[in-house]
């Protein structure tokens, strides 16, 4: 048996704490629920959350926003008020930069605004397509649906960034190590062989001369190697930064081997997931084609995406510039063109949506197992080298003595 403790919303709209005993979470969930509580978090007594956050300045994650989204549905459910919900989830938020913002839109609401247009004076906290979500949601009556498809596409959207994430740290923390190891070596272990070389007075191969060279170099210009190293490093994210090192970035992230297909796989799911989310949501297909392109983090994607919104504009159907982008896998064209067919695209989207989270999750495990023996080589061949390099003048003093 296993203590969980529990916030939930009583029948009464009053919100209580306590702990219960239960065999599991589902269990000790349906008790609670079967007693008419509105259950608003829930966790067992003493284990940590499995997903750790770290918010820096204005960040508000879309983990943030899919718990938010779920609790502020349950408090709704529970025939709690708007502006009492924004109290309570303001006050339970972790995230102190988010509980201000929830604390200033209650501010705006009770002073007779709505609940949308006060999301919308925190632009940097309220995506925009979580505000016109709510708008929709305001104008429909059906604010908890909004909300209810707005906590499941951040979910979503949480775990596919958390997979591509996944994907990318596990070669950049290696390379990270390999350059300490390759800068001790450099300066630690070659300089203890540097004066047995000296007094050996021979012609040191090329390899060992280039790697006593670039020894000496580091440990008594250290300096310059670490100025170029900044400068470089400044370089790159000055032109990356640029209209055209954003758009070189984008088509090397399409076309690269391995990360190529990730990243189309990832730019699919995310498309139909939003796109199946705000047509559902009663959001004009236009104006929903434009928020997906900003949610895209591929610049060539969000061109090819606002070029499409011109096109469907003038009444071509959106898969046909889908299709033209030749960027989008060919299922998921196929998908939309019957969506349009059958006046159902929403849920054609949503299905699709599906097969491409696991899609990513497949392209995430095959990136990482194809990586890590990619990396063993390019480490071995290092250290090979290095080993070679130090190894070689005294194979061949030995060779010499022999041979006397």
């Amino acid at each position: 048996m296993a203590i969980y403790t529990y916030k939930v919303v009583a029948p009464d709209g009053k919100i209580k704490k306590g702990t219960i005993e239960s065999k599991s979470l589902e269990r000790a969930t349906e008790k609670l629920q079967s007693e008419g509580f509105t259950i608003t978090d829930i966790k067992e007594q003493g284990v940590m959350n499995k997903e750790i956050s770290f918010n820096i300045g204005t960040h508000v994650s879309p983990r943030d926003l899919s718990v938010f989204c779920s609790q502020f549905v349950s408090i709704l459910n529970a025939g709690v008020t708007v502006i009492t919900a924004l109290d309570m989830l303001a006050e339970q938020t972790e995230n102190k930069v988010f509980g201000k913002a929830l604390k200033e839109v209650q501010a705006s609401v009770e002073k007779g605004e709505s609940l949308g247009g006060a999301m919308k004076m925190h632009p940097k906290i309220f995506p925009q397509m979580l505000i016109n979500m709510v708008v929709a949601g305001e104008s429909s009556g059906n604010l908890e649906v909004a909300f209810q498809r707005m906590a499941v596409h951040f979910e979503k959207d949480n775990r596919l960034k958390a997979q591509i994430k996944k994907a990318m740290i596990y070669p950049i923390m290696v390379m990270a190590v390999a350059v300490v190891v390759i800068v001790v070596m450099l300066t630690v272990v070659v300089p203890n062989f540097t004066a047995m070389f000296a007094d050996m007075d021979m012609d040191l191969p090329a390899a060992t001369q280039l790697l006593v060279n670039m020894s000496n170099y580091l440990k008594t210009k250290w300096y310059v190697v670490l100025i170029v190293v900044v400068a470089i490093v400044v370089a790159i994210k000055l032109f990356m930064s640029t209209e055209t090192g954003i758009k070189l970035w984008a088509k090397a992230m399409l076309k690269m081997p391995l990360f190529g297909n990730l990243t189309v796989k990832s730019s699919a799911a995310r498309f139909s997931r939003t796109l199946s989310t705000l047509l559902a949501a009663g959001i004009p297909l236009i104006d929903a084609i434009e928020n997906v392109s900003k949610v895209m983090s591929n610049k060539i994607v969000q061109d090819g995406l606002m070029d499409a919104k011109l096109q469907v504009m003038r009444g071509v159907p959106l898969s046909k510039p889908m299709k033209d982008m030749g960027i989008f896998p060919p299922m998921l064209v196929h998908m939309t063109r019957i969506g349009e067919e059958t006046g159902n695209m929403e849920s054609m989207l949503e299905k699709v949506a599906d097969f491409f989270d696991e899609e990513v999750e497949n392209a995430t495990e095959s990136l990482t197992a194809a990586m890590e023996p990619l990396i063993i080589v390019v480490l071995a061949g290092i250290v090979g080298f290095i080993i070679m390099a130090v190894m070689s003048p005294m194979l061949s003093m030995y060779s010499g003595v022999e041979n006397m």
